[in-house]
């Protein structure tokens, strides 16, 4: 897989959903118990083959700059 095609998601997201997971099977999930957290969740996501990236799920942005640019259009009367 390409890097540019390689999938991403906001790291938080994805650690928050496997930690809301294990803590509904009871279990008390700790990351980076020595200082940041941020290398081990960089850890896991890319174990789960997701490259981090802070910008989110890059499908999402693109949707999310198309509608600002409907927006500017619709408001602006421009292209």
């Amino acid at each position: 897989m390409d890097r540019t095609d390689a999938e991403t998601y906001n790291p938080w997201t994805v650690v928050n959903l496997v930690f809301a997971h294990l803590a509904e099977q009871g279990l008390h999930p700790v990351l980076g118990e020595s200082g940041d957290p941020g290398p081990p969740a960089r850890a896991l996501l890319e174990a789960l083959g997701i490259q981090p990236a802070a910008e989110g799920n890059r499908e999402v942005m693109r949707e999310v700059h198309a509608h600002l640019e409907q927006l500017r259009v619709a408001v602006f009367k421009e292209k």
